[in-house]
């Protein structure tokens, strides 16, 4: 599932990111969401969240 919808982000959700210094090169960056930072319900680049371990990036897509 890809991260560009809201509705289907919820903290303590485990996904894939990108960060923004890392959008060149495309590196991705595991975590669990402990907030959802973009407001708007979709977002064609991702919706921004922060982690638990305090990293914010772009959700890339979702993991089961």
């Amino acid at each position: 599932m890809n991260g560009n919808s809201r509705e289907n982000i919820k903290p303590g959700t485990k996904v894939l990111i990108i960060q923004k210094q890392d959008q060149t090169t495309g590196k991705l960056t595991e975590g669990v969401v402990k907030d959802i930072l973009t407001n708007s319900s979709t977002h064609p680049h991702g919706i921004k969240v922060r982690l638990s371990n305090g990293i914010v990036g772009r959700v890339s897509k979702i993991l089961p």
